[in-house]
């Protein structure tokens, strides 16, 4: 049972850490604005947490990784295992930085991830239709290549009306 509930969480983690952040952003009724505590919550845990989880798979268990996307393990893995873990530990500490760390951040990020997102769309294409190259990990991709450009954009509107 605890097992399966541990399993569950990790196959599921993505999802539960993007759904978490709108959770706590609704929650703190306090300002700034709900769109900027989005934005915060979303680098934190969607992208921080997400894609040191990710990292970490990637570079200490490269089968279990590579068996969830489709894909045989490659050396490439490491590469993008450390790219992950870069990307997470400056999604954890841009929660706590400024507007202009979060936007360095943001563009990176959205950059990467479009790249990533062509690739996982590429190898469905080739029939790669593993769960973590073209399911609901894709989705939450694209939704933060579209999400993370648009909220900064809302949260520099907000600083600048504060000055």
């Amino acid at each position: 049972m605890i097992g399966d509930a541990i399993k569950f969480v990790l196959a599921n983690l993505p999802a539960l850490l993007f759904v978490a952040a709108f959770v706590v952003a609704a929650a703190r009724k306090a300002p700034p604005s709900f769109a900027t505590r989005l934005f915060d919550w979303l680098l934190l845990l969607s992208v921080g947490v997400e894609a040191l989880w990710a990292g970490l798979f990637h570079v200490f268990f490269p089968h279990i990784a590579a068996a969830s996307i489709g894909w045989q393990v490659s050396p490439f893995q490491f590469e993008i295992g450390v790219a992950d873990i870069s990307i997470g530990i400056v999604g954890i500490v841009a929660f706590w930085r400024s507007l202009d760390f979060k936007e360095a951040a943001v563009w990176y990020i959205t950059l990467f991830y479009i790249g990533v997102a062509i690739g996982h769309v590429r190898e469905a294409m080739s029939g790669d239709m593993a769960p973590d190259n073209f399911g609901l990990l894709l989705i939450i991709t694209v939704v933060q290549i579209i999400l993370l450009p648009v909220l900064l954009w809302l949260a520099r509107r907000e600083a600048n009306a504060k000055s």
